[in-house]
């Protein structure tokens, strides 16, 4: 039986925003929001084929973009995004023009001569142009960026997470649909630089007046905002990991000045590759390799093309400024943060926006396991409960767009291990990732597949630390020779059984709930209580 205890309406909502997408092949439509309009649920995105040319000089980008689907139910009026001040040119199907007008800033309605009968795959082509909103501080801000690297050359590239693809890109910009089949991107540039993209290189093509056309291919299921051109003048190397699924080819780009200490830096990736594997199962896109590539920005999660911005340090822009412990320093926050997005963000992709803890959660929550680990169990728990500083409890985590889907999100899946035991919890993300591989999710599945994978019961803990600001409180008291303790502060009926130790001397497990219990005090001593730290509570003497 499902659980159902979030606010369902007000997710509904949310998941109509520019952020990200999910598979809707074999009818799985679960996750389509019940206000998507028609002109968006009749079809389904099979694949992108993207062409684009940016002029450097004038800031500006010309392309096109080819989008295959599947039609699910007839249909005649088609509805697609592309933000001001880009426009679309023209539309055609079957070399035929097609009919669209704008609506607000950014939708465009497009109308086929007759009904598409349910199970045909069609494909139409959108041409497009513009100026593209430039991005100030990314990726803190969306846009293009058009950057020039230490010598002066251009280098180039795209942020677009939160404002969604459309920022540059006609495209179906809505949640829960991705393209089953993938993208490819062909990129456009002077033959004095390099355009590198998500996948795999499938060809260079030679053209006029010195220009040269990159042809990248993804074959898996692709994020919006993930499909992403960077381009600059680029040296790569290749390096072979031997993973879980066989050998995976591994890529690295960077501007030709930084090759060396890049060589020797992104050897870390071997590490992570381990790690991950080791927590997660397999990397989720052996078929699209796994890639490095030197951005013009602090870093982003570019599935299969992950954009790296660290400066070749470790920590973050080298300070561990996120946990305040030092094991920060171990270790290139960027390179770990990002890559563990390929399981929780581009495998395993939230439904909308106000359920992205999913991804940020889940993403943070790898740096504990990466340093865990690496350094032992120990500085994993140092380093995890140094973030916990940052969380803010300022908004409910479900529905908001707050930084506490990161740490108290992390907090939450800290807490959840110490009550399954490492083993558990190890067994219960592979299973996740298995269950959820290549799919978007609603934080309802994940809470399910928890409680059937581990036999327990997290709805209450979901409920406490994603749907309220409360910090859970254990009151306690004791009376003569017994211990007396309830849960306060929380969410109705919530039993989250926590390790406590009595006169620092005597380790046990209790299961408190919102009604007062009591137990017998062990031995006589001094009448004192500590919780384990490893859990994000706070406890109350009364």
């Amino acid at each position: 039986m499902k659980v159902r205890y979030l606010l369902l309406t007000a997710i509904v909502s949310l998941c109509t925003l520019p952020v990200n997408s999910q598979r809707v092949s074999n009818g799985d439509k679960e996750n389509m929001p019940a206000n998507t309009p028609q002109e968006l649920r009749w079809w389904n995105l099979l694949n992108y084929s993207i062409d684009v040319t940016p002029d450097y000089e004038k800031k500006y980008i010309s392309g096109s973009n080819n989008i295959s689907f599947a039609v699910i139910n007839a249909g005649k009026v088609m509805q697609i995004s592309l933000q001001e001040p880009m426009i679309i040119t023209s539309i055609t199907w079957k070399k035929k023009r097609l009919l669209f007008e704008k609506k607000l800033k950014s939708i465009y309605l497009i109308t086929f001569p007759q009904d598409l009968k349910a199970g045909d795959k069609q494909m139409i082509s959108v041409a497009f142009k513009g100026h593209p909103k430039e991005a100030v501080k990314p990726p803190f801000d969306a846009g293009w960026i058009w950057a020039k690297d230490e010598k002066g050359r251009p280098w180039m590239s795209i942020a677009c997470e939160g404002s969604g693809a459309s920022i540059w890109l006609p495209c179906k910009e809505v949640l829960y649909d991705e393209p089953d089949n993938g993208a490819s991107i062909s990129i456009t540039v002077p033959d004095t630089l390099v355009a590198v993209a998500n996948g795999r290189l499938e060809k260079k093509r030679i053209g006029k007046k010195g220009r040269i056309t990159y042809t990248w291919t993804v074959i898996n299921p692709i994020n919006n905002y993930n499909i992403i051109p960077c381009i600059g003048k680029y040296v790569g190397w290749h390096r072979q990991y031997n993973g879980l699924k066989g050998s995976l080819d591994c890529d690295f780009w960077v501007l030709d000045y930084n090759k060396k200490k890049a060589e020797s830096h992104f050897l870390q990736a071997d590490t992570m590759l381990n790690a991950f594997e080791y927590w997660l199962g397999p990397y989720p896109f052996y078929e699209d390799s796994y890639k490095l590539v030197e951005a013009p920005m602090p870093g982003m999660e570019h599935q299969s093309a992950v954009a790296y911005g660290n400066g070749f340090r470790n920590g973050y822009g080298g300070t561990d400024k996120i946990s305040g412990t030092g094991w920060g320093l171990k270790w290139d926050f960027i390179l770990i943060h990002e890559s563990g997005h390929e399981w929780f963000g581009n495998s395993i992709t939230s439904c909308g926006m106000g359920e992205s803890w999913i991804h940020e959660g889940f993403t943070k929550y790898l740096e504990t396991l990466y340093t865990d680990f690496v350094f032992g169990n120990a500085a994993g728990n140092e380093y995890t409960i140094g973030t916990w500083k940052r969380i803010k409890n300022d908004e409910p985590i479900i529905g908001s767009n707050t930084s506490d889907k990161y740490y108290k999100g992390s907090a939450m899946l800290h807490t959840i291990r110490q009550i399954l035991g490492d083993a558990i919890f190890r067994e219960w993300l592979q299973f996740l990732n298995k269950e959820l591989y290549h799919r978007t999710v609603s934080t309802d599945q994940v809470l399910e597949l928890l409680n059937q994978y581990t036999k327990k019961d997290f709805t209450k803990v979901f409920a406490q630390y994603l749907t309220t600001t409360r910090i859970p409180t254990l009151e306690y008291s004791f009376h003569e020779d017994k211990l007396n303790y309830r849960w306060t502060n929380c969410v109705e009926g919530f039993d989250m059984p926590l390790k406590i130790s009595l006169d620092n001397r005597i380790s046990l497990s209790i299961n408190p709930t919102t009604k007062w219990q009591e137990m017998p005090f062990p031995e006589s001593g001094s009448r004192s209580l500590s919780v384990d730290k490893n859990y994000y509570i706070q406890a109350k003497q009364l």
